[in-house]
C-alpha cells in the first residue's frame, strides 16, 4: 500500500489558488473599512449637530463645551471621530454671536478626503 499525501505540485497549485483569491479580496475589503469609517463619521457628526440643535431650542443658547451635552444628557458621551480614533480632535465652531454659547457646529479633525473628494473637515 502507497503513502497517502500531497504532491509538491499539489501544494503548489493549492497556494496559488489562495494567493490569487486573496489579491482579490483584500483590495475590496480595506475600501469596505475606510467607508465604514466615512459613514460612522457622517452618523456622528449629525448625531451631535441634532444634540447641539436640541441644547438651543431648550436652552436659547450653545453648550460652552461638548462635555456639556453629556452632562445634560443629550448624549451618553461624546464620540469619538473614527478616522482619527479620539474623542478630542473633534473642531469646535463657534457662533457669529458669543452671547449664543460657544458651540454652533462641529467638524471633524482628521486630514484628507471622503471617497467623493470633499475634505472630512467640510462634511
Amino acid at each position: 500500500m502507497g503513502q497517502r499525501g500531497f504532491t509538491l505540485i499539489e501544494m503548489l497549485v493549492v497556494m496559488v489558488v489562495i494567493a490569487l483569491l486573496l489579491t482579490i479580496a483584500t483590495p475590496r475589503y480595506l475600501h469596505s473599512v475606510d467607508r465604514a469609517r466615512e459613514n460612522v463619521l457622517r452618523e456622528n457628526l449629525l448625531l451631535m449637530r441634532d444634540a447641539l440643535d436640541k441644547h438651543f431650542a431648550d436652552r436659547g443658547r450653545y453648550p460652552d463645551a461638548l462635555e456639556q451635552l453629556v452632562e445634560r444628557r443629550y448624549l451618553r458621551a461624546v464620540p469619538v471621530d473614527p478616522l482619527t480614533e479620539s474623542s478630542e480632535t473633534w473642531l469646535l465652531v463657534a457662533p457669529d454671536r458669543p452671547d449664543l454659547g460657544a458651540i454652533y457646529d462641529i467638524r471633524s479633525g482628521a486630514e484628507g478626503s471622503t471617497r467623493g473628494g470633499l475634505a472630512y473637515g467640510e462634511l
